[in-house]
């Protein structure tokens, strides 16, 4: 087979291909062209042969080239790891920033209700009373034994068949177990209910006549079938006790480790009994009156989630909610059940509850910050000594976005947006 190519002066060679010296040379391409065609015509290599010779080639280069373009991929599927290792976090981290057009995704399951009571009373205290399905958990019950009557008729409300399936006492101060016990003219709460599990604090710093009372409750309620187990015990799964209890579909009690369950303390507040309740991928913090160096250790010995809602400690004292634990649990929603602006442990305005203090820290994180009730007798009527501020708080979580929502039964008003805290707090600027 011959082909056509041009000379350096202009003329054209026909050549054979393979070949490297011109059978003929023409002044013009016509004629080139014609000797070229009546040479191929004559050529015994027929169509079928060009085929073969074409494959062979294509063939030859293709295996030349197959090693490098087998390289070139590995390198780029290799740099493509590598960028979307690096990057990924960096997008999960951003992607949703815009909270008004996309929200992180959240899986909750299980009907839930968190109610920080009002206790009846111008005294502190605490009692939280928990809906999950059909179970009824109960956290504390201050403030004081009369609170016992004000507390039943909340959880009556809910709780249809008399039986509290869980308790949890915090620690042995008054104004978180004075309605367990009750008094002579009011029944206390373990005396006005079935008891199923009781959990409680492992040991006191000192004990008072209050303390001896309520073993002896206990005592009684051991014998009638409650079973009674030490945080201590949950935690270490020990005398059949369990760290995490089923409370419905989705939703779990989980005792967290504290340090002070088995080591000594001075301040008997550390000896709180500190629990989570998990709804998925929510999380709810409960760490009854645990001050600064217990919530360090707390964080220390405990992998603690990002938490949703957080009970305030120690009714949002200037000595509870240290940075060490809120830069941990960061949490969206703050319930703090205190007299605002009560005198009742000091005359110094600033160390009242809610304190600046716990403001100022908490303020980094959040603004939605609920408060059971009214002290200041500087807001109230003459003759009056308390009154509610939110009144009772109730948070309930919306299954299909994992958003909680609180409904009070005075007002849904923020702490910052109360007059009370117009005349007596100062929000931080940075």
């Amino acid at each position: 087979m011959y082909r056509i190519e041009k000379t350096e002066d202009g003329r054209y060679a026909v050549k054979k291909i393979g070949g490297q010296r011109a059978s003929k040379v023409f002044n013009t391409y016509s004629e080139a062209l014609k000797y070229c065609n009546e040479k191929n015509k004559n050529s015994n290599i027929d169509d079928t042969s060009l085929k073969d010779i074409a494959k062979k080639k294509i063939k030859k280069e293709y295996k030349k080239n197959k090693g490098k373009t087998i390289l070139t991929l590995f390198i780029i599927i290799a740099l493509l790891l590598v960028v979307a290792y690096f990057v990924k976090p960096y997008i999960e981290k951003h992607l949703h920033n815009d909270s008004s057009s996309s929200q992180e995704v959240i899986h909750v399951e299980g009907d839930i209700s968190i109610h920080f009571m009002e206790l009846g009373n111008n005294r502190t205290g605490d009692s939280v009373y928990i809906k999950a399905g059909e179970t009824d958990v109960l956290i504390d019950a201050g403030s004081i034994a009369s609170s016992a009557a004000t507390i039943k008729e909340y959880v009556d409300r809910y709780c249809e068949d008399g039986v509290l399936e869980y308790v949890v006492a915090t620690h042995r101060h008054e104004d978180h177990i004075a309605g367990f016990v009750g008094s002579n003219n009011v029944p206390g709460i373990f005396d006005s209910y079935q008891i199923a599990t009781l959990i409680d604090f492992p040991k006191v710093t000192t004990s008072t006549k209050l303390y001896e009372d309520y073993l002896d409750k206990v005592a009684n309620l051991v014998s009638e079938g409650t079973t009674h187990y030490s945080a201590l015990e949950c935690y270490k799964e020990i005398n059949g006790a369990k760290r995490k209890y089923q409370l419905s579909t989705g939703i779990e009690l989980e005792i967290l480790y504290n340090y002070y369950y088995d080591h000594k303390t001075s301040d008997e507040n550390d000896n709180s009994v500190c629990l989570l309740i998990n709804q998925g991928s929510n999380h709810y913090l409960f760490t009854g009156d645990l001050e600064k160096a217990g919530e360090e250790k707390l964080v220390e010995y405990n992998d603690l989630p990002i938490c949703k809602l957080y009970k305030a400690g120690h009714h949002g004292s200037k000595t509870s909610s240290s940075d060490a634990l809120l830069s941990v649990i960061q949490p969206e929603i703050i319930c703090v059940c205190c007299c605002a602006g009560n005198d009742e442990y000091t005359k110094d305005k600033l160390n009242q509850f809610p304190t600046q203090d716990f403001i100022n820290r908490v303020a980094k994180y959040t603004d939605k910050i609920y408060v059971t009730t009214l002290g200041d007798l500087e807001l109230l009527p003459n003759g009056t000594t308390y009154d509610s501020m939110n009144g009772d708080i109730v948070v309930t979580c919306d299954t299909l976005t994992g958003e909680l929502k609180v409904q009070c039964s005075n007002n849904d008003i923020i702490l910052k947006e109360t007059q009370w805290f117009k005349n007596n707090r100062t929000w931080p600027t940075n």
